[in-house]
């Protein structure tokens, strides 16, 4: 800290004051950053989420880092497939790739490990520039256990399946087998222990998905006699002060939502075992993707039934406060965003936003509809968003094709993507998305109060207003200064005004218009007259303007 304030000492000489304003809205912010480093690990680069005031931060090399992800298809991380996903990364300006590891390609012998796939993912990445988020694919694949290995699958006796009500069994391995624990932790240990020997210095890796779409698929809990046992006793102490209850047995607490969180409990429990023994190996960040629960009118298959409609025990909406309490281990939470109704995206984001839960997109669609999800989740302090099928072998997007909204986004807050994340930190990002019916939205900043229109006016005069044709204008403001900020968006127009009971009149000192050369402003020119009289305007090619306000 020392050399820190001795460089600000020395940068303070020869600068305007405009210059020193902003100097010190971002020495402030750098320091308050380097605070939230020192919270969680002092001296490690290691990439860590940190939490400060009641947000969040994905810490990489010690400094912020925001997510321009894409998951690939499930039956992509192959060598003969792995060109179709570089190409796609690059269609989309993305800075991260999640990809899955399969245990049945890499344990294909009990306790032989063949790390080739992994390997493979780790060194294309680094080839191309681009960050890995990787993703277990073990107990849990969508609720069933489809990339568990063959000598697991062929072994019932040894590696139960889950038995339902009837007393079948089901496509489920148990969570309350020791057996199925020890099998699936054995080699994600094996998998962390790997990559701390190859990327442990690099940070190629930044976070670990443990499972996918955890919970079970085909009943609502497991019915054997161990569980059995189990849920004939007492609930734990862990979730009875999570949900705020007395001691009893699980049907005597919870009535009849007692089979769905036991099973949650039961899940998160296995789960966090799992994660905590790979975290010895390699401590960084760890989340679960979750399968929601749609509301009536979303859903994808019929009536809303743990176990049917989605799978039952995951930490969907209603079962975060014991997840919370008993995966410990687990970082993150993430929804996988699967609906093009805005008004349950902001609901789920709020949800899942929580002060011990970054806001994180591991899954959603890539197509049009999905496009303004990417600013919702910016303006709400996200650590990344990732669509899901971002390849071009075909199963999702042929040879050639991407996603151009996705595409569109990305490039806009690409250039700017170190800047978004350290003020998103520090709650300095709000956001404006076009609704379908509403043309104009409104953004309050202390003092100053930003108003954005949809649509643009053009060049020749002729203003696209109100609202664009396909609802697809968007706007990002950063405060990076009492009177200082970064504004950028898509097919809008941004006009800032003196809030209410302000006295004076708001005048704009200087509207630079530049890029950034990592985290230094290179102002391009000075935008004025009528690129400033009637409000900012971006279309679709990525502007990026730095405003100092004042009045007279």
């Amino acid at each position: 800290m020392r050399r820190t304030e001795r460089k600000m000492r020395l940068a303070w000489r020869g600068v305007n004051q405009r210059r020193r304003v902003l100097l010190t809205a971002i020495l402030t912010a750098g320091i308050a950053l380097v605070n939230i480093g020192a919270q969680a690990q002092e001296a490690s680069a290691t990439p860590q989420i940190v939490h400060r005031d009641g947000r969040s931060a994905l810490l990489v090399n010690g400094k912020p880092f925001l997510v321009l992800g894409g998951q690939i298809n499930n039956s992509s991380s192959w060598p003969t497939t792995m060109p179709a996903v570089w190409s796609m990364m690059d269609a989309i300006h993305a800075n991260t790739v999640e990809a899955p590891v399969y245990w049945e390609q890499m344990e294909p012998k009990p306790g032989e490990f063949d790390f080739s796939t992994v390997d493979m993912l780790v060194n294309q990445a680094r080839e191309h520039h681009l960050h890995l988020v990787l993703l277990w694919f073990g107990t849990w694949k969508n609720g069933e256990d489809h990339y568990v290995p063959e000598w697991v699958k062929t072994d019932p006796e040894k590696y139960p399946r889950m038995i339902d009500e009837r007393g079948e069994p089901v496509q489920v391995l148990s969570a309350n087998s020791a057996a199925n624990l020890d099998a699936d932790r054995a080699a994600f240990v094996a998998l962390m222990r790997h990559l701390a020997q190859i990327d442990g210095s690099q940070h190629t890796v930044l976070m670990m998905q443990v499972e996918n779409e955890s919970g079970a698929i085909g009943a609502v809990r497991d019915h054997s006699a161990e569980a059995e046992k189990e849920f004939d006793g007492p609930v734990p102490q862990v979730v009875l002060s999570a949900m705020g209850k007395s001691p009893g047995t699980w049907r005597q607490v919870f009535g009849f939502d007692a089979d769905e969180y036991f099973q949650a409990y039961s899940v998160a429990r296995y789960i966090n075992a799992i994660a905590a023994a790979g975290k010895k190996e390699f401590a960084i960040p760890m989340y679960c993707n979750v399968w929601l629960e749609y509301p009536r009118g979303y859903q994808i298959r019929g009536h809303l039934l743990p176990g049917y409609d989605y799978p039952s025990g995951g930490p969907v909406q209603s079962n975060i406060a014991i997840w919370k309490a008993v995966a410990t281990s687990i970082d993150v939470l993430g929804p996988d965003l699967y609906s093009a109704d805005r008004g349950f995206e902001k609901e789920v984001m709020a949800t899942y936003n929580r002060a011990d839960n970054p806001l994180w997109i591991p899954e959603t669609g890539s197509n049009r509809a999905f496009g303004a999800e990417f600013f919702y989740a910016l303006g709400r302090g996200a650590i990344g968003f990732s669509p899901f099928g971002t390849d071009q072998t075909g199963w999702t997007f042929a040879p050639g094709s991407y996603p151009h909204t996705l595409a569109e986004n990305y490039a806009l807050i690409g250039p700017i993507d170190a800047e978004v994340a350290a003020l998103n930190a520090e709650g300095k990002i709000q956001t404006a998305v076009e609704e379908s019916g509403a043309t104009e939205e409104t953004l309050h900043f202390g003092r100053w109060t930003a108003f954005v229109g949809f649509g643009t006016r053009q060049p020749d005069g002729e203003t696209h207003a109100p609202g664009t044709a396909e609802h697809d204008g968007r706007a990002l403001i950063g405060e990076i200064g009492p009177d200082d900020f970064l504004v950028t968006g898509i097919n809008c127009r941004v006009t800032f005004f003196l809030s209410a009971g302000q006295t004076g009149h708001m005048q704009i000192l200087r509207a630079e218009q530049g890029s950034y050369s990592g985290t230094t402003w290179k102002p391009e020119r000075i935008l004025n007259g009528d690129q400033t009289d009637r409000g900012l305007n971006f279309r679709s090619d990525p502007q990026y303007v730095q405003l100092h306000l004042g009045t007279y």
